[in-house]
C-alpha cells in the first residue's frame, strides 16, 4: 500500500490498517500480508509530525501505532552529507534568522531539500544562459535556453545533478525503516542515486519485515478472498463434460495445426513468386543486352577503382535496372549466380517476402531463376534512392522534409524487425528509395539464402567499391570472419545512425571533417575500435539539438546502449511532430510547393543548358556547312544541288611538305598543320568566303556561293590570298623555327555545281571543271606567288585595285595549253607595291624594259591564238 499524505493522515491510515489486521503476522505463513510505503514529499514539521508517538496529550494509541509502523517504510529525498552542503545549510539558517527572523534551531527543523534544489536550479539557468550568450543568443530566447538545460550533468550544492532528455531531474532518494523496534526510531536503510541509477543498501542494516520475511505479491486468499472459496466436489456429469470438452479442444487444436501446415505447404508449392524471363519486357537495345535493362537515376555516377580515393570525393551512384512486367515498371536486382537450387529454406524466404505488406517497405513481386538471368523483381520507386536525393544539390530539403523521410525509414525498419525477416543486414542510404508520392521505402532486404554466394563481378575483394559498401557496417560485424546471414538488429541501428549523419550534412556516408580518408582507411579504423572510437564528424551548429543524441546512441560501440527501432519510432514521432507546423494538409501542400519550386528551377537550369548546347551544336554545324544550307537542314528541308554561273575558287598547298613531313614526327606534322590552318581560319573570317575543306596540306576556299555576290567573289578571294601570303611569311614552325613555309596559291573563276553529299558527316561539295582548273593553277604555280587564270584576271581588272603581271605560257595536265595571261602574279595596288613590281621604271634599265615589251607582245599574240580553242574545250569539259 502506497501512501502520500500528511503525518496525521498517515498515522490514522496505519491505525486503521492495524485494526483490520493488515499489519499483523499471518499465523499460517509466518509473515505479514501487506507492506506500507509512505512518500514523504516535504521533510518539515509544517506538514505534520510523521512519527508514531503523540505522547500523553495524544489519543493514547501510541503502542498500536508503534506496532503498525513496523510495517511502514518511508521514501524521502536524500540529504547530502558533504561539507559543502552542511556549510550551505548553516548559511541558509543564518540568513533566515537575519533577514526573516526565522530560527531553524528554535523550531527544531532542518533546511528543506527543496532549498538546495532551488539553488541548483539557479546554477543550471546561469550555465544555460552563459552558453546561449556565447553563441550570440539573447536572454529572451527561452526555448533555446531551456533546450540547453536538458540532457546534461553539472556539479550542484547537493552533488552531481543530472537533467535527462525530458527536462526531469534524476534525484537521489533514501529509504527509512524502523530499525529500533524498542524505541520505535526510523533510520536510513538504503539509498538510490539517480545520476548513477544505483540502489545501495546501508551496510549492516536489514529491513525489519514483520515476521522477518517480505509479504507475498498476492495474499494467500487474494485481495478479496476470492482464492479461498471452498470447492464442492464435481458431479459425474460435470466430469464427463470436462473430459469430452478437453478432447474436443485437443482435436480442434490438432486440426488447426494440420490446417496451418497444409496452408503453408500449399503456399510453398504455389510458386506464385516465379517469373519467367520472357514475361519481363525491355526496350529493343536492352533486350539484346540481357539483364541490362534501363538504368534510371537522379544524378550522374562517377566511379573509380583507386584504393586511396576519398570517400566523399566519389559521388557514387547506384543505378536501378528497370523493366516492364504486366504493364508495370519494376525494379530488377541481378543475382550473380550460375544456377539456383530451390530448397525448402529458399521457398520459406519467398513466402516471407510475399507476406511483407507495409507502406514503407518495397513490395516483393517475384524472382526469376532462369540462368543466366537470375534476378529479384520488386516495386520500382521513380524518385531514386535517399542517397540520390541527399547528394543532389539542386533539391532543397528543409528539416521538416528530412524528418519525414527519416520517420518513414524508422517505421519501415520497425516493421521488418517485427516480421519473420527479423533484420535487414544491408541497410544504407542507397537501399532507401522514394516513390512518386515522396514516401521513403526500405528495399534490398531478406532472401539471404537465395542471395548466398552472390558473386558481384563488378566489385573485387578489397577494392574501393568493396570498402565503400562497408561504411554502414557496425564494428562487431566487421571483426567477424563469417558474419550472420541477414546481419543483426543492433547492426541495423548502427547503419541507421550513419544514415542520420548523411541526412544532416548531405556529404556522403561517414563524412570526417579535416581528414581525407579512403573507404579502406575508414573501415580499418572502425574495425580496430581503438578509443576514442572512430565515428563520423557532426557539426552541432547544423545538426538539430534533439537529433544529435539519437545519432550518438545509434552508433554506440556497446550494442546494449543502442536503442531498438520501437523506441526510435517513438522518439522520431515526437521530433517529427515538433518540427511540423500546421495541420497535415498544410504540410503536404507546403511539401508539394517546395517540390514544384525545385522542379521549376531544375527545369530552368536544364533548359539553359539545352539552349547552350544547342548553340554550340549550331556553331559546329555552321563550321561544317554554309549557314543557309544548315538552316534548311535544321528545318527538315531537302537541299537541292544548285548551279552557280560565276564563283572564284582558291587552292593552296605547302611547297616541300613531303620532305618536311619525312623529317618530322607525326605529332609534329599534326601540330604544324593545326597551327597553320588555325591561323588561316582566323584570317578568312574577315572575308565573304566559305572554307570547303582541307586535305593534308591543301587548303580550299570559295566565294560566291551559296550566297551570290555578283563579281565581288574574285575581289574577296584576291584580298584573302594576299592576307594569307603575308601571314605565312611570318609564320614560325614550332619544331623547326629556322625554316620558313612557302605557300603556293592558285585561283580560278567559273561555273560550278554545289550540293550536300551524304547523310553521315554530310559535306558541301563543289563539282565542275572550274574546280579542276583551280587545282591545276595551284599545282603548277610558284612558291610564295598567287597564280590566277584569265577569267579571274578579267574580273579583277574591273575593280582596278590589283596589280597583276603575266607569267607566261604553261602546259597543264588536261591536254591543252593555257596562254600566258591565264597565270598572273597578284598584288593589290598601293603606292608601295606598285614600284616594287616595276624594277625597270625604278632602275631605268632600258634593256630590261625592251625585253619585257618583246615578251609581252609575244604573249599577247599567243593568247589571242589559243583563246577560241580554250573556250571550246572548257565548255566541253564542263558539260561532261
Amino acid at each position: 500500500v502506497v501512501i502520500c499524505a500528511s503525518g496525521e493522515a498517515v498515522r490514522k491510515i496505519m491505525l486503521a490498517a492495524h485494526d483490520l489486521g493488515m499489519t499483523k503476522i499471518n499465523k499460517d505463513t509466518g509473515r505479514a500480508e501487506y507492506a506500507f510505503f509512505n512518500i514523504q514529499l516535504f521533510d518539515s514539521a509544517y506538514f505534520g509530525d510523521i512519527g508514531w508517538n503523540r505522547g500523553e496529550d495524544g489519543d493514547g494509541r501510541d503502542e498500536d501505532a508503534k506496532e503498525a509502523y513496523r510495517a511502514l517504510m518511508t521514501l524521502t529525498l536524500r540529504k547530502p552529507d558533504t561539507t559543502e552542503y552542511n556549510d550551505f545549510a548553516r548559511e541558509v539558517k543564518r540568513r533566515a534568522l537575519r533577514d526573516y527572523g526565522f530560527d531553524y534551531d528554535k523550531e527544531n527543523e532542518d533546511v528543506n531539500s527543496f532549498v538546495g534544489a532551488f539553488h541548483d536550479a539557479v546554477i543550471l539557468y546561469a550555465l544555460a544562459l552563459n552558453e546561449t550568450l556565447e553563441e550570440g543568443g539573447t536572454p529572451r530566447e527561452g526555448h533555446i535556453i531551456t533546450g540547453k538545460m536538458w540532457n546534461r550533468t553539472f556539479e550542484g550544492i547537493s552533488g552531481n545533478v543530472r537533467i535527462d532528455e525530458n527536462g526531469d531531474r534524476d534525484a537521489d532518494y533514501s529509504l527509512l525503516e524502523m530499525t529500533d523496534t524498542i524505541n520505535g526510531t526510523f533510520s536510513v536503510i538504503a539509498n538510490y542515486y539517480g545520476t548513477r541509477k544505483v540502489y545501495e543498501p546501508v551496510a549492516g542494516v536489514k529491513i525489519d519485515w514483520p515476521g522477518s520475511m517480505p509479504p507475498d505479491d498476492v495474499p494467500v486468499c487474494g485481495f478479496e478472498g476470492e482464492l479461498c472459496v471452498e470447492k464442492e466436489p464435481l458431479s459425474l456429469a460435470a466430469i464427463i463434460a470436462i473430459v469430452f470438452g478437453s478432447l474436443i479442444a485437443l482435436l480442434a487444436m490438432i486440426a488447426f495445426l494440420l490446417y496451418r501446415k497444409y496452408k503453408l505447404e500449399a503456399a510453398l508449392a504455389d510458386m506464385a513468386w516465379k517469373i519467367r524471363w520472357e514475361e519481363i519486357t525491355f526496350s529493343r537495345n536492352d533486350r539484346r543486352r540481357g539483364i541490362g535493362g534501363s538504368h534510371t537515376s537522379l544524378i550522374s555516377r562517377r566511379s573509380s577503382t583507386h584504393s586511396q580515393q576519398s570517400v566523399w570525393d566519389m559521388n557514387q551512384q547506384v543505378f536501378t535496372i528497370t523493366g516492364m512486367y504486366k504493364s508495370n515498371v519494376v525494379a530488377i536486382k541481378k543475382v550473380n549466380k550460375r544456377r539456383v537450387e530451390i530448397s525448402r529454406q529458399i521457398l520459406l524466404e519467398f513466402k516471407h517476402m510475399r507476406d511483407v505488406q507495409h507502406d514503407h517497405v518495397t513490395r516483393f513481386i517475384g524472382a526469376c531463376t532462369d540462368p543466366p538471368n537470375i534476378c529479384v523483381v520488386t516495386e520500382y520507386c521513380p524518385k531514386g534512392s535517399l542517397q540520390d536525393i541527399l547528394e543532389n544539390d539542386s533539391i532543397k530539403l528543409d528539416w521538416m522534409f528530412r524528418y519525414s523521410l527519416v520517420y518513414d525509414l524508422v517505421k519501415g525498419m520497425h516493421y521488418i524487425h517485427s516480421s519473420d525477416i527479423n533484420s535487414h543486414g544491408n541497410l544504407k542510404s542507397s537501399n532507401c528509395v522514394v516513390d512518386s508520392r515522396f514516401v521513403l521505402k526500405v528495399t534490398d532486404f531478406g532472401m539471404n539464402r537465395f542471395r548466398l554466394d552472390d558473386e558481384d563481378k563488378d566489385i573485387e575483394f578489397e577494392s574501393h567499391q568493396y570498402y565503400q559498401r562497408k561504411l554502414w557496417t557496425c564494428p562487431e560485424l566487421l571483426r567477424m570472419t563469417e558474419p550472420p546471414l541477414g546481419g543483426t538488429q543492433k547492426g541495423d541501428v548502427y547503419s541507421f545512425g550513419i544514415i542520420l549523419q548523411e541526412v544532416v550534412h548531405r556529404c556522403g556516408p561517414f563524412y570526417v571533417s579535416h581528414m581525407d580518408l579512403s573507404p579502406k582507411e575508414i573501415v580499418q579504423k572502425v574495425r580496430a575500435s581503438n578509443k576514442p572510437y572512430f565515428r563520423p564528424s557532426v557539426d552541432k551548429s547544423t545538426c538539430p539539438e534533439e537529433l544529435y543524441p539519437v545519432m550518438e546512441k545509434c552508433w554506440s560501440q556497446d550494442q546494449a546502449e543502442r536503442p531498438d527501432f520501437n523506441s526510435l519510432r517513438t522518439t522520431m514521432r515526437k521530433i517529427n511532430n515538433r518540427s511540423a507546423t500546421g495541420n497535415i494538409l498544410d504540410n503536404l501542400l507546403q511539401r508539394m510547393e517546395q517540390y514544384a519550386n525545385n522542379l521549376e528551377s531544375l527545369v530552368e537550369e536544364r533548359t539553359e543548358a539545352f539552349y547552350e548546347e544547342k548553340r554550340r551544336a549550331e556553331e559546329l554545324l555552321y563550321q561544317v556547312l554554309p549557314k543557309p544550307v544548315a538552316e534548311k537542314l535544321k528545318r527538315g528541308e531537302a537541299v537541292q544541288a544548285e548551279a552557280f554561273d560565276s564563283v572564284t575558287i582558291f587552292f593552296s598547298d605547302i611547297v616541300g611538305f613531303t620532305a618536311l613531313s619525312a623529317s618530322s614526327t607525326p605529332m609534329e606534322v599534326i601540330a604544324l598543320l593545326n597551327d597553320l590552318y588555325t591561323c588561316f581560319d582566323a584570317i578568312i573570317d574577315n572575308f565573304h568566303v566559305y572554307k570547303v575543306e582541307t586535305i593534308g596540306d591543301a587548303y580550299m576556299v570559295v566565294s560566291g556561293l551559296p550566297i551570290r555576290n555578283g563579281d565581288y567573289h574574285a575581289r574577296e578571294i584576291g584580298r584573302m590570298a594576299l592576307a594569307l601570303l603575308e601571314a605565312v611569311k611570318t609564320f614560325k614552325i614550332r619544331h623547326k623555327p629556322e625554316e620558313k613555309l612557302k605557300l603556293r596559291i592558285g585561283i580560278h573563276s567559273g561555273m560550278v555545281c554545289a550540293g550536300v553529299v551524304g547523310l553521315k558527316m554530310p559535306r558541301y561539295c563543289l563539282f565542275g571543271d572550274t574546280v579542276n582548273t583551280a587545282s591545276r593553277m595551284e599545282s603548277n604555280g610558284l612558291p610564295l606567288k598567287i597564280h590566277l587564270s584569265r577569267e579571274t584576271h578579267k574580273i579583277l581588272k574591273s575593280f582596278g585595285s590589283f596589280y597583276l603581271t603575266c607569267r607566261g605560257e604553261i602546259e597543264m595536265k588536261g591536254c591543252y595549253i593555257l596562254a600566258l595571261e591565264d597565270f598572273q602574279t597578284l598584288q593589290e595596288k598601293t603606292a608601295e607595291n606598285w614600284y616594287e613590281h616595276q624594277p625597270d621604271r625604278v632602275n631605268g634599265n632600258k634593256k630590261s624594259r625592251r625585253i619585257s615589251n618583246i615578251n609581252r607582245r609575244r604573249n599577247e599574240r599567243k593568247c589571242q591564238q589559243t583563246k577560241h580553242s580554250y573556250q571550246g574545250q572548257e565548255k566541253e569539259a564542263f558539260n561532261h
